[in-house]
């Protein structure tokens, strides 16, 4: 029980298919108690049957593009909790004509719409829930490769997720006084609500087959033992860092 007593916000569960449901699912399973955001009523309908499966404390909303829902968010947690230990941010968008075409024709405000949602909103959150996060508590973002080389079609998202790592950099500096660790993770290609709006995908799964060290794409169990890894004390004197779990495939070259 790597996680017994802490307690764990999940942003980002769309379905048992995310990262967020892995990293959730593994968290109660060592011993966490665990609350689920919603972005929206559409979204609550799927994540309720998860959170009644993974035995949730509570369910909240929480619109990451609003700094008035995410202070009504952490007021939410402050009356249900008091405190909490783990935070796991795993929200991600772009606009569907962003990711795919050249780079270059992304819209002003197609730009705007990524970086906020994707990057700023993990610094949003960590600000509205600083007072309430414990001492040696553990923050971690969702990333991927395409931040830091050209992934065919990943475009602004690339960009978002840059950001978002550098992000995670700062924060790390910020919130260390108090011990608390803030990493990112960058899983492999996973067939997830996320990736399907992403054109040529199975061809990404089809190379990181043929070229990675250990020949076979991620698995969502293999992204939720490293979010228990990070949220649990055997990570630590481990922050400000991007982990990678791809199958080795980001070590390569031609």
């Amino acid at each position: 029980m790597l996680v017994q007593g802490k307690k764990a916000l999940i942003f980002g569960v769309a379905n048992d298919k995310s990262i967020a449901y892995a990293i959730a699912k593994e968290l109660k399973d060592n011993g966490a108690s665990i609350a689920l955001s919603y972005a929206g009523e559409a979204l609550k309908k799927r994540v309720e049957p998860i959170a009644e499966e993974l035995g949730s404390d509570f369910l909240f909303q929480c619109d990451v593009s609003s700094d008035e829902a995410i202070a009504e968010s952490a007021d939410m947690v402050k009356q249900k909790w008091g405190n909490f230990d783990i935070l796991v941010h795993s929200v991600a968008f772009a606009n569907r004509d962003d990711l795919k075409g050249r780079y270059v024709d992304t819209s002003r405000d197609g730009f705007h719409l990524a970086l906020d949602i994707s990057a700023y909103s993990l610094v949003a959150l960590c600000k509205a829930f600083d007072p309430l996060l414990n001492d040696n508590g553990s923050v971690m973002a969702m990333t991927y490769y395409g931040a830091e080389k050209v992934i065919t079609n990943y475009n602004v998202m690339g960009v978002a997720k840059a950001a978002l790592e550098c992000s995670v950099r700062y924060l790390a500096m910020d919130l260390g006084e108090r011990g608390i660790r803030v990493n990112a993770i960058s899983a492999g290609p996973l067939k997830t609500l996320a990736s399907s709006g992403i054109s040529g995908f199975k061809t990404i799964l089809a190379t990181i087959e043929e070229r990675a060290p250990l020949r076979r794409n991620i698995i969502q169990e293999d992204v939720g033992k490293t979010g228990l890894f990070l949220a649990s004390d055997l990570s630590r004197a481990i922050t400000g860092e991007v982990i990678y779990v791809d199958s080795g495939y980001n070590i390569m070259g031609i």
